[in-house]
């Protein structure tokens, strides 16, 4: 996991800037739009100490949905080993 933003990188044959302007549209999309219905998307939030063991005050990659640019964290997906070990970390 750690090398797959290089990786993509590579097979894009694109510049990180460039990259990092995509991340940059795609996120300013989904909060100006929201998301669809039946989706959800991750985004960088701070938490509040209540989701998915995340401590209080860490700013962290959450599951959410997005509407009239406000955001809501989306409970209870499965979190895997990997994930819960980092979290932990």
């Amino acid at each position: 996991m750690q090398k797959r933003g290089g990786e993509i990188l590579s097979a894009r044959k694109n510049s990180a800037v460039i990259s990092a302007a995509y991340a940059i549209r795609d996120h300013l999309k989904t909060w100006y739009l929201g998301t669809p219905k039946d989706d959800w998307d991750s985004m960088g939030v701070l938490s509040d100490g209540l989701h998915y063991g995340v401590p209080k005050g860490l700013f962290f990659s959450m599951p959410v949905k997005c509407k009239n640019f406000e955001y809501e964290i989306v409970e209870g997906l499965e979190v895997g080993e990997y994930s819960r070990e980092k979290i932990e970390l």
